[in-house]
């Protein structure tokens, strides 16, 4: 089969590649659209030493699997846990110490013509929700992570650092609290998507220090990390959304002092974030830039690496 394979942070499209063959309890799925997400991009910058098939974020069609899923659409949780762990057996199963993780960890993703997963991990889309916005499901559901970690009211004042893909997605969950929220970037057209939802934004010089009870930080680099860490009240909670590549100059002393609450937030749950796709509550077709074939991959990634490019898609399988 086809796929865009990735080795020592150089992309190829192979051709060679054995369709997967899905052991007991997992299904082989023909991938209809993937999302190139910034993941992937640190993937090919070395942040993790991944080999393999790239992409996580996919929407599909079962061809091998339980009868009630076959031939149907679905989406898939990228964390394939053992089961028996002591974190798959307090719930954890994202924190599973045996885990693989689709197109990052030990096991091949969604930039390819087949893949497989458990059958539990897969989620069956509406109707309703077409593939391109279904592609979106993962990084939706990764939004909605923050509100599961905490409780979020509409009196607390709420700072999102960070315009991309992302922070897109999670303000646009978070206004659905009617929390005061405010949403800071760098990109007037990105911002103005918010702002068409009613969603207030601005540049980093709208944000005044300590006046907010929770900031999301959404970039990923040290100067969102700072106008978060700045806006932040005594006793807030700070979200971090983003990995960072390296080191991150900390000033752990004052978070002891304002006794600060730093909150790591990762993989979400996927069954509210199909139904908000559903519901139409979540908006994610102006962040939809570029869709480009399998075979012309290579280029979507280079399109997507672009500073200010938001989601790129790759076209795999016909519906």
């Amino acid at each position: 089969m086809k796929g865009i394979w990735l080795e020592n942070q150089q992309l190829q499209l192979r051709t060679d590649l054995p369709t997967p063959e899905p052991p007991e309890g997992e299904a082989l799925v023909r991938v209809l659209r993937a999302g190139i997400c910034n993941t992937d991009l640190e993937l090919l910058r070395g942040y993790y030493p991944y080999k393999g098939i790239l992409g996580h974020e996919f929407v599909g069609v079962v061809e091998q699997g339980p009868e009630n899923l076959l031939n149907r659409r679905v989406v898939g949780e990228i964390n394939a846990a053992c089961g028996y762990c002591r974190f798959c057996l307090s719930n954890q199963p994202t924190h599973c110490e045996n885990r693989t993780v689709l197109g990052i960890v030990n096991r091949n993703g969604a930039f390819a013509e087949y893949l497989t997963l458990p059958t539990k991990n897969l989620h069956p889309v509406p109707e309703s929700v077409s593939t391109d916005e279904a592609t979106f499901t993962e990084p939706v559901a990764a939004a909605l992570e923050i509100q599961q970690q905490i409780q979020i009211c509409p009196v607390d004042k709420v700072l999102v650092v960070g315009d991309g893909k992302l922070g897109q997605l999670v303000a646009q969950t978070l206004a659905l609290t009617d929390c005061q929220l405010l949403v800071v970037g760098r990109h007037r057209e990105k911002l103005a998507n918010l702002e068409e939802r009613g969603i207030k934004t601005g540049f980093a010089d709208a944000v005044t220090t300590g006046a907010f009870d929770v900031a999301v930080e959404c970039t990923g680099n040290p100067e969102g990390f700072a106008i978060a860490r700045r806006a932040l009240r005594p006793c807030g909670i700070l979200v971090l959304k983003s990995t960072y590549a390296g080191n991150l100059s900390l000033d752990i002393s004052s978070l002891v002092v304002d006794e600060i609450t730093l909150v790591g937030s990762r993989c979400g749950p996927f069954k509210p974030a199909l139904e908000l796709l559903s519901q139409q509550k979540v908006n994610v077709r102006p962040l939809i830039q570029a869709h480009y074939p399998l075979e012309a991959g290579i280029d979507g990634f280079a399109h997507a690496e672009k500073k200010g490019v938001l989601k790129v898609l790759i076209d795999i399988g016909q519906e």
